[in-house]
């Protein structure tokens, strides 16, 4: 009877090696998620006689009970439930965002299963484009609906959230626990990443300026639009541009945190074939869909209910709840003095929402008709243009203390106060078919 700690015999028929040059699709998610798994125990099923039986046990095992989020899968069918029946629309809010959580941390695992066949390319770009899934798939079904607003303020709580909160947290806990050591990181993974995210400032403050340069709002709207559909373009370019450094010109920067991690990882092999990865991965996104969407249908009820923003909901409450696993991954290893990993996890989720996410938006809202553009009013910008600059000066000299993190969620503390008493309203709601019917 084949080990089930060898699926990829079971599924591929041919045993892969799996040598030190297949394993580069680990990326800092992947080990910031890994800090929550659990060793599963195959003993009890390994005595199921019926082979198929067994591979669905351990998988199950494996992708359901293999973290110590399991507890929160019971909040997916609730909140399924709540909907169905007709439950208080706060409720189905709230069971949906926290049913989110292991769905985003087992979206991770999965891609870093699938990498172990796939190789180092195919495994980073799939990364790349499913790191930040959970905020994409919020985005379009909310430009479904058209609640620009609320795809604006989900995407701008993601940044907020990574540059300030996470890595804040990560340098304080960080500091705090290793006070009698000097943590020092690697600061060319930062600064290709501040880069990245003065460009996107820069694309977002543009249109923002042109509007607000003196001019009617009737004679710079379309202009406004326009300038910011051809920045998206510019974006998208810079990002794939960034892959091709990431992944092949200078991987190296972007693989100096594995070598720190061989010590904890006794275990460097999949646990799950590839088929049954890449099914379990289809099938995750299918449930985050679900739940993405009674989020986006739900979110102004859960306002007006708890007496909380919009503003407030979406960016301090959906980024910290749904990126819960991949934050305290990220602090987990900076109280191990590993803080190349939490940069990467922080920063690198930073320039992947503002340079990739942002952007694919507006190219999406272009496509369907809808107009969004990069113009995120003068007090979201604002709050991001000082968040980049701020983070920028922390990481300048390549060191760490407890006191720079503590500055930094001082800083969140502040902005989170700031959308807490802004009670901007949403535009009246509409429908992409509504848009549409005026277009036609």
């Amino acid at each position: 009877m084949a080990s089930l700690r060898e699926p990829w015999v079971l599924e591929n028929g041919n045993l892969k090696g799996l040598g030190k040059e297949n394993r580069h699709g680990k990326t800092a998610h992947n080990m910031s998620s890994s800090s929550l798994r659990k060793k599963s125990d195959l003993t009890l099923i390994s005595k199921v006689r019926c082979g198929m039986l067994r591979q669905l046990l351990a998988n199950l095992q494996e992708v359901i009970l293999g973290t110590k989020l399991s507890v929160l899968f019971p909040a997916i069918p609730l909140a399924i439930v709540a909907h169905t029946y007709g439950f208080a629309r706060p409720w189905v809010f709230a069971l949906s965002l926290v049913g989110l959580t292991p769905l985003a941390e087992r979206v991770s695992f999965l891609t870093e299963q699938i990498a172990y066949y796939t190789g180092p390319t195919v495994g980073g770009l799939l990364n790349a484009t499913c790191g930040n899934a959970t905020e994409l798939i919020i985005a379009i079904l909310a430009l479904s609906q058209c609640k620009i607003e609320v795809v604006k303020y989900s995407l701008l709580g993601s940044v907020l959230s990574n540059l300030l909160l996470v890595l804040g947290t990560s340098l304080f806990c960080g500091g705090i626990a290793n006070l009698r050591v000097q943590q020092k990181f690697d600061r060319r993974q930062a600064d290709v990443n501040s880069l990245l995210l003065l460009l996107a400032l820069l694309c977002h403050s543009l249109p923002l300026m042109f509007r607000m340069s003196g001019a009617s709002d009737a004679v710079t709207a379309n202009p406004t639009l326009q300038l910011s559909r051809a920045s998206s373009i510019v974006m998208l370019i810079a990002y794939l541009a960034y892959l091709i450094f990431q992944l092949f010109t200078h991987r190296q920067l972007f693989e100096a945190q594995e070598g720190s991690e061989d010590d904890d990882n006794v275990e460097e092999e999949p646990v799950i074939g590839l088929w049954s990865g890449l099914i379990w991965l289809v099938g995750m996104t299918a449930v985050i869909s679900f739940l993405s969407e009674y989020i986006v249908q739900t979110i102004e009820d859960a306002s007006n209910s708890w007496g909380i923003s919009v503003s407030f909901i979406s960016i301090i409450l959906l980024p910290i709840v749904g990126n819960a696993a991949e934050h305290a991954g990220a602090i987990v290893f900076a109280f191990k003095n590993k803080l190349d990993i939490s940069l990467g996890v922080a920063l690198g989720s930073a320039t992947q929402i503002s340079m990739f996410v942002v952007p694919l938006c507006v190219v999406v809202a272009w496509i369907m008709g809808i107009e969004m553009d990069l113009n995120f009013n003068l007090l979201q910008t604002g709050s991001l243009a000082l968040s980049i600059i701020v983070v920028a000066f922390t990481l300048q000299d390549g060191a760490s203390h407890y006191l720079k993190g503590l500055v930094l969620l001082l800083f969140y503390i502040v902005i989170g106060a700031c959308f807490f008493v802004s009670k901007t309203p949403l535009n009246p709601r509409l429908t992409w078919f509504d848009v549409w019917d005026t277009k036609i």
